[in-house]
């Protein structure tokens, strides 16, 4: 018995959207042929399947494909039912790929990009278009909102293609992604104004909207996370992992639209965003490509779907166009690229001056506006009007119809312009840079191809007449390379190390890539690491040798989140924290450490060859010095906690032990040596070994307040029982290399004590180191005198700190340790008499 759905047979609906499938997957090899977007070729299609359809289900002339004529004119899908179904996977695919670490660094022209640029857009064209259309002026504002969403994956492609700054496509891409989700949320918002389910109230307008979008991120967080501790109940079942995140967003989507009366789409990126990046932290790394492989393929299929469904329905969305229809069409183009120009020309200016975001080239800035296409999101949101029961059909037809023209004209024009557009600017040419290396590099390789052809010509006893020639091709070749390689002399040495220094960070990008996939570094730590590797690339290109450097040094930095980890320890005394920042920056220099030393072979086995002695000598003290800072931040945090230090290293040791046993048998069962059976015995003992070194070591940080009270000289012989009363009243601080404890003309509060660790107290004339068992920052608590020296700690130091009204108690109660306090302070001032009698006491 054959079923149906909405009349129709589904054998029928089947087939249709089979025979869909087929025609996207013919479009794709016909775009590349034709070196246009896919996206071109599947509006054209669709809008041409649905004309097909139209003519053929209403000639008279025959009735014999009214049947399949019917799904494509009357689809079994109507709006609600294609964003529910693929809108989901795609923002959660988008935001899921995304390199949100290097997104945030960006995330000043983003946000200016997207949700500025939305509002921009929406008011553009709404003013633009209220004198001349007839219809209210949130009618306009609807239509504004509506196009404001841009489809992204043209110009990311060229922009690939081209060699453009990586930074660039994650502009683009990071504001697609909020553009689309900011563009929803004002739709929402105009719709219901218009429908009369929201107040036209500017403010309420406003606050609905910061509501929407602020609850729409504190939902998605919360679900992603709820998701991600599930995630462990799965591990190494890369099926059921990639099920339980295909249901993600499908729910989350549902409940915020139905039930949280919050936006559906910001929660499906912000939860995208979250399991992003906690999601390599929990799943092997094969099994995270493996979703990420099978997410591209679903995202594929509903971006292609949704983009043929709603073309398919063009022809009927413009049905009417009228000659004023074309006016305020043109309209409708001026205005979008007016507010876009404005965006990118005259704000984007604005965050470079203050250094809110790199600068942004003006022949990339002129692509990036005429790469500003339309596609399904914005089809998907004109049939839901033209679906809307509570609108009037005039304000209805007028949407549709201008929004599915602006679809169509920025895919025809846009979309077919934009490649003759790059040419015209030349961002499609080689610099002289990558045209000289290009020519160095292929006359190293082709000798190296030659040499290996004569080799493998003689192992399989190939007569010299066959080999002879094909050895003779490479030769010429490489001959002709050798003399154009010349023009690799005529670069200055500053072009050429950075040319040299661009090739080690994408080498750098490789050895992290090719370690993660070995296991030896964890899940949680290699999105840091390719982080650092793109930072370090996208910086030389700027700035050289010096942004190499640069980038290099700002993961050895204590940044933002250590800060942060460090304040909840001090005042809330959470320690978790903290010991878990610092664990992963002891992760990071050991596996960064290791990668400089391959680094630097690299440079000799590879580069110095390309650039010259000279320049390879330039670029091997550069990589030298790297590891050497790198060296002494270990060797920093190595003095503090030798045993943490070496069960880091023990733990790489091993699972670079694991890594080349699991190579030993993969290679024996390829050869035949060992067979499935045995094979697979291996490798599942192998496996339950590995599951041991999924889990970190625990790093104590050793700031139990007793433990430190008895490192210290001071107080190490106290009666127990005064040491516990003592440790009441102290508290335990942690400190870092280079942070400044104690500043010079700060009114002195605190006194500090040393159980491990050292600083050094700089006064005007003087320096003075101080170590275990000293103390420092007393004497201003008794003089009430300002601070008159600044105190920096010189490692990883353990303190105890003792406030001003606690001191002044401890010494009253207790005389002996008030004595050896004076002893202390009385050495301590000897020692500044001694090397200056000028030197001020340090407070």
């Amino acid at each position: 018995m054959t079923r149906q759905i909405g009349g129709m047979d589904t054998p029928i609906i089947v087939a249709a959207f089979a025979g869909l499938l087929v025609t996207i997957s013919l479009l794709q090899p016909l775009a590349r042929r034709l070196g246009v977007a896919p996206s071109v070729l599947l509006a054209l299609v669709g809008t041409l399947i649905g004309i097909a359809a139209t003519y053929l289900l209403y000639t008279p002339r025959t009735d014999v494909f009214n049947t399949i004529a019917l799904v494509f004119v009357d689809p079994p899908i109507d709006s609600e039912k294609i964003l529910y179904i693929f809108l989901p996977i795609l923002l959660f695919q988008t935001s899921l790929t995304l390199d949100v670490r290097r997104i945030f660094e960006d995330i000043g022209p983003i946000l200016v990009m997207a949700v500025v640029a939305v509002f921009v857009a929406t008011f553009f064209i709404g003013l633009a278009l209220y004198p001349l259309a007839g219809v209210p002026l949130v009618a306009c504002l609807l239509l504004g909102a509506i196009v404001a969403t841009t489809d992204p994956v043209a110009v990311v492609a060229i922009f690939r293609d081209i060699g453009a700054p990586a930074r660039l496509g994650r502009i683009v891409e990071g504001e697609s992604l909020l553009n689309d989700a900011a563009a929803i949320v004002l739709f929402v918002i105009l719709l219901g104004i218009l429908t009369g389910k929201q107040s036209p109230d500017a403010v309420t307008a406003v606050m609905a909207f910061l509501r929407s979008f602020a609850g729409g991120v504190i939902v998605g967080f919360l679900f992603a996370r709820i998701f991600i501790l599930i995630l462990p109940l799965m591990r190494d079942l890369p099926l059921a992992q990639v099920t339980h995140s295909l249901a993600l967003p499908y729910l989350l989507y549902v409940v915020c639209d139905q039930f949280a009366d919050v936006s559906a789409v910001v929660a499906v990126v912000a939860a995208g965003i979250v399991f992003n990046l906690s999601g390599p932290s929990l799943i092997a790394p094969k099994h995270w490509t493996f979703l990420h492989d099978v997410w591209e393929q679903i995202a594929f299929w509903a971006s292609s779907l949704i983009f043929v469904l709603a073309a398919i329905l063009i022809p009927r969305l413009v049905s009417g166009f009228a000659p004023l229809d074309l006016l305020l069409l043109l309209v409708l183009v001026v205005a979008a690229l007016a507010a876009r120009a404005v965006v990118i020309f005259a704000l984007l200016p604005v965050l470079s001056t203050l250094r809110m975001g790199e600068a942004v080239n003006t022949k990339f800035k002129t692509v990036i506006l005429w790469g500003g296409m339309r596609g399904a999101v914005t089809l998907t949101l004109a049939l839901s009007v033209s679906e809307h029961v509570a609108l009037s059909d005039e304000i209805s037809s007028f949407v549709t119809k201008l929004a599915t023209g602006f679809v169509l004209f920025t895919l025809l024009v846009y979309g077919t312009s934009l490649k003759p557009l790059i040419r015209l600017l030349g961002l499609n040419q080689l610099t002289s840079r990558d045209k000289a290396l290009r020519t160095q590099f292929l006359s190293l390789v082709l000798s190296d191809v030659r040499q290996e052809v004569e080799t493998a010509a003689r192992d399989y006893n190939i007569s010299h007449e066959v080999s002879g020639k094909i050895s003779e091709r490479y030769r010429e070749r490489a001959k002709a390379a050798a003399i154009a390689s010349g023009s690799l002399e005529d670069l200055k040495d500053k072009e050429r190390v950075v040319l040299g220094l661009l090739a080690l960070a994408d080498r750098e990008r490789e050895l992290v890539l090719g370690h993660f996939h070995e296991k030896t570094i964890s899940n949680r730590a290699v999105s840091q690491h390719l982080a650092a590797a793109g930072r370090i690339s996208d910086m030389t290109r700027s700035e050289g040798r010096a942004g190499y450097n640069r980038a290099a040094r700002l993961p050895l930095k204590f940044g933002a989140r250590f800060q942060i980890a460090q304040w909840l320890h001090r005042r809330l005394k959470i320690q978790h924290f903290l010991s878990i920042t610092l664990a992963d920056r002891f992760e990071y220099l050991l596996v960064s450490r290791i990668i400089a030393e391959e680094l630097v072979a690299f440079n000799t086995r590879r580069i110095r060859p390309l650039v010259g002695e000279r320049v390879g000598s330039i670029l091997n003290d550069t990589l030298c010095a790297r590891r050497n800072e790198i060296t002494r931040a270990i060797e920093a945090l190595r003095l503090q906690y030798p045993d943490y230090a070496d069960a880091q290293e023990s733990l790489f040791l091993t699972k670079t032990g694991y890594r080349l046993e699991e190579s030993a048998y993969t290679e024996a069962h390829a050869h035949a040596l060992i067979g499935a059976e045995l094979y697979n015995d291996l490798t599942a003992d192998l496996a339950r070994s590995r599951q041991a070194t999924s889990q970190r070591p625990r790093l104590d940080l050793g700031l139990k307040t007793l433990d430190l009270l008895t490192q210290h000289a001071l107080f190490r012989d106290l009666e127990p029982d005064r040491l516990e009363s003592l440790a009441k009243l102290v508290r335990p601080q942690f400190a870092t290399p280079g942070e400044k404890l104690i500043s010079k003309g700060e009114k002195g509060d605190t006194a500090f004590f040393i159980s491990s660790g050292a600083v050094e107290v700089r006064t005007q004339t003087d320096v003075i180191r101080l170590g275990r068992g000293d103390m420092f920052g007393e004497i201003a608590l008794l003089t009430g005198k300002p601070r008159s020296a600044d105190v920096i700690a010189l490692g990883y130091c353990q303190l105890l700190t003792l406030s001003e009204a606690d001191y002044r108690r401890l010494i009253g109660k207790a005389p002996d340790l008030k004595a050896h306090m004076d002893s202390l302070s009385a050495e301590r001032q000897s020692m500044n008499e001694a090397s200056a009698t000028q030197s001020p006491q340090v407070e």
